[in-house]
């Protein structure tokens, strides 16, 4: 079993971790990455590599993504068939939580097991609106609970490993996607309750709110930009034919004709990528089945409430939001899905790591 640790400028809280970890479990092999900290860190990686842990790292930070690649890429190469945990270096992560996870992923057969947090006591405000948010993005797009979709205590079997060196993202984005990947191919996940820690209120963390959550979000982002694009097709078109013809009913159905051939393209390119293996055959079917019984609920919701002396403009809206939740849990749970496929194995590349295989300032 290793223990992999992403680390980017951490403090003494690293140290005791590993620390504690070899005193609570001997045999278990921890390796940091040292995401490109720079000079100043050296000594703290230095400690960590005196105390019989391995270090590896490169000079430039590219995210915590690219370092728990780097890290699974030189496990399958250097212990080949061990299992991996992951774990955050900034002490939110008990080691008896670590070690019930090890423990989860020796005696399941689960594609990940995840130590999610219950979110009691004192909880950041950033940090409990951002988990709420994705864990209700997540649900909408899997249309799988889970409570903690951005722990980063995560384990998995060797068999994964190679799997994971395909996931995109380089940054905090990465851990979602993997999340997001596994159930659209209907790989299992089991998760472990595990205590919820913030120190000095999450201080020591290095996300940034608004890079990071547009990365994070990005799915969610790129079909509101398209529904966006599509809406504004089809409320113009739907004013001009009204306009021209009076029929509520055939301006209903051209507009969305003039806008559904492009949101189709632009879904199954752009914001559903996992969905690009189906048939183009399959998808455009399915995706104008959906438009069609889209477009009926559209027209009897716009029939309703303009009976009932709600104006065009606002009616097109709240009718257009509303279809909006729904049309993007269908297709990202069953038109774009990704394929099931079995976990894979392999390893990913390493160009550009450093390994530290010694003590001192130069450790990286």
């Amino acid at each position: 079993m290793i223990i992999l640790i992403p680390a980017y400028q951490p403090d003494r809280k690293l140290i005791d971790l590993v620390s504690s970890i070899g005193a609570a479990a001997p045999g278990v092999v921890v390796l940091v990455v040292d995401d490109g900290s720079g000079p100043d860190y050296r000594s703290v990686f230095a400690a960590v590599h005196r105390r019989g842990h391995r270090v590896v790292g490169y000079d430039t930070n590219q995210g915590k993504g690219f370092a728990l690649k780097t890290g699974f890429a030189l496990i399958a190469r250097d212990f080949p068939g061990q299992d991996v945990v992951c774990a955050d270096c900034d002490g939110q992560h008990a080691v008896g939580d670590i070690l019930r996870v090890v423990q989860r992923v020796r005696t399941g057969g689960a594609a990940m097991v995840l130590g999610t947090r219950s979110f009691t006591g004192q909880v950041p405000a950033r940090s409990r609106f951002g988990n709420t948010m994705t864990r209700w993005l997540f649900r909408l797009s899997t249309g799988r609970r889970i409570d903690d979709t951005q722990t980063g205590l995560r384990g998995y079997p060797s068999s994964m490993l190679g799997w994971l060196g395909t996931i995109g993202g380089n940054r905090y984005e990465y851990e979602l996607n993997i999340l997001l990947e596994a159930c659209q191919t209907g790989r299992a996940i089991e998760t472990e309750e595990i205590a919820t820690i913030y120190l000095a209120a999450n201080a020591s963390s290095h996300f940034r709110p608004l890079a990071d959550s547009v990365r994070i979000y990005a799915p969610l982002l790129k079909f509101i930009l398209s529904s966006l694009a599509a809406f504004v097709i089809d409320a113009v078109a739907l004013l001009v034919l009204t306009g021209i013809t009076g029929s509520l009913l055939f301006s209903v159905i051209g507009a969305r004709v003039l806008s559904s051939g492009t949101n189709f393209l632009v879904n199954r390119r752009a914001v559903f990528v996992h969905g690009r293996d189906r048939p183009v055959g399959v998808a455009a079917l399915g995706y104008f089945t959906l438009v069609i019984i889209l477009v009926a609920v559209n027209y009897l919701s716009l029939l309703l409430l303009t009976t009932l002396q709600v104006p065009l403009l606002p009616a097109k809206v709240i009718t257009e939001v509303t279809l909006f939740v729904v049309g993007y849990a269908v297709q990202s749970r069953f038109l774009f899905a990704g394929r099931k496929a079995a976990p894979a194995s392999g390893s990913v590349a390493t160009g550009g790591v450093r390994t530290g295989e010694s003590t001192g300032a130069g450790t990286r």
